[in-house]
């Protein structure tokens, strides 16, 4: 019978588990939290059982969840004390050559996901290019994005940066490089990477940041929108049962109707509440950080085409005989620009001229049969999961498996590339697939 791995951290003799060529630790406590309080990081223990997929934060169901988004969260429990991450790496690291680092924030609008949420197995991306993968789980919505009186806001982002401490400390027993360390997230994991670059406490604990498709063209002007937000959430009790604070989250994120595109996501991070700047330092506070960071930023071609079969009146119009497929080319296009695309652009000429090295990238491929085409979370399938889990994706319909996993190989290996290096060099794929630049 195979011994159990084991590595003998700071945080204690952690027992993992093997799984085809990689190495897993999974479940990891990082810290503990009360609720709407800031989080404590867990003590050190004589052993910790790594064996177990972390669970994912309490969260009500959420109608931007596409059917593959929920049936990959079916393994996993929920739970309020959800603070944890796992650790993913090859089984052949040798002593004395430390592996680059990729941590995974998961998006989901800051309110549904999870690190250890089956389409964000991160196995493939291990096993091809030798890198450590850490994902990490933190608190969500109204527990983890909102705050008010007597309660801290930016929760979710203090959980991240009580993980990345936990990574600073104890990869290297992994085999993991602690001053080789990447974070790379999608949509609201992309838009908290943003942030963790200005926030108090976290700017030693990485290197590199790869962002993708941060809706960072609606982070602003959202503070009248946060107080109607928390008056509505102040009935909602410290020692409420979490189904009733759940159920709460709907009435709460409907204070934000009126308050145009940031309302189409409500709960987010708060600037002037630790451990973010005040909104109008951003610019400063961005361009301070910006040569301590190597930064790939981008978005999808068409990231809208995504929410138009969700927003009930876009789906309508889209559906018309004659003028639907203009409104629907004119929505996805607009969201495109407004929530992503100009942002990152905008992200990466400030970051580069501030003495910083960026990349922006336009992911161009997708079905070119299914109307979503190069849509919003079709990068997800190219970094992470395998077959059987993408299997009856709408964003794959049209797309033969084969295919799938070619255009992955290529854009894991960028991807590698960017967290070892900070660099990426002209030609290493298509533009077919994928189009980026040096800011």
């Amino acid at each position: 019978m195979m011994t159990a791995p084991s590595f003998n951290t700071p945080a204690g003799r952690i027992v993992g588990w093997r799984d085809g060529r990689t190495i897993r630790a999974t479940g990891i406590r990082y810290a503990r939290a009360v609720r709407f309080q800031p989080p404590t990081p867990e003590p050190a223990h004589a052993e910790i059982n790594a064996t177990e997929w972390a669970p994912a934060c309490a969260q009500p169901q959420h109608p931007f969840g596409q059917p593959i988004l929920e049936a990959a969260m079916r393994r996993l429990t929920t739970t309020e004390d959800c603070l944890r991450l796992s650790v993913t790496a090859p089984d052949d690291i040798a002593p004395g050559e430390p592996r680059p680092v990729m941590v995974w924030i998961h998006g989901g609008s800051y309110v549904f996901g999870a690190g250890d949420a089956a389409i964000f197995d991160a196995r493939a991306l291990v096993e091809e290019q030798g890198v450590i993968v850490a994902s990490v789980t933190y608190r969500l919505g109204l527990l983890g994005f909102l705050g008010g009186t007597e309660r801290a806001a930016n929760l979710g982002l203090m959980d991240i940066i009580a993980a990345l401490r936990w990574v600073r400390t104890n990869i290297a027993a992994f085999g993991g490089d602690p001053n080789c360390v990447t974070l790379f997230g999608q949509s609201a994991g992309g838009d908290a990477i943003a942030h963790l670059m200005i926030a108090e406490g976290a700017h030693d604990l990485f290197r590199r940041a790869i962002i993708q498709s941060a809706p960072l063209g609606i982070s602003l002007g959202r503070h009248r929108m946060s107080e109607a937000m928390m008056k509505m959430a102040a009935r909602v009790a410290h020692d409420m049962p979490t189904e009733d604070a759940l159920a709460a989250q709907a009435s709460v994120a409907s204070a934000a109707r009126g308050f145009g595109w940031p309302a189409s996501m409500p709960f987010g991070t708060q600037y002037g509440h630790h451990p973010l700047p005040a909104e109008h330092e951003l610019d400063d506070a961005w361009s301070r950080c910006a040569p301590r960071f190597d930064v790939l930023i981008g978005s999808t071609a068409e990231e809208g085409s995504f929410f138009v079969p969700i927003i009930e009146p876009v789906r309508k119009l889209a559906a018309l005989p004659l003028l639907g497929g203009a409104v629907r080319r004119m929505v996805v296009r607009t969201i495109t620009r407004k929530v992503y695309s100009v942002a990152a652009a905008s992200f990466a000429r400030r970051h580069a001229s501030a003495g910083g090295r960026a990349y922006t990238y336009v992911l161009n491929w997708g079905s070119k049969t299914n109307q979503l085409g190069a849509t919003h979370a079709i990068d997800l399938p190219l970094l992470f999961g395998d077959e059987e889990i993408w299997r009856g994706s709408d964003l794959l319909t049209g797309v033969t498996w084969p295919e799938v996993h070619s255009q992955a190989q290529k854009v894991r290996a960028l991807w590698s590339r960017f967290a070892r290096t900070g660099t990426l060099e002209q030609g290493l794929v298509a533009p077919e697939l994928l189009s980026y630049a040096k800011a």
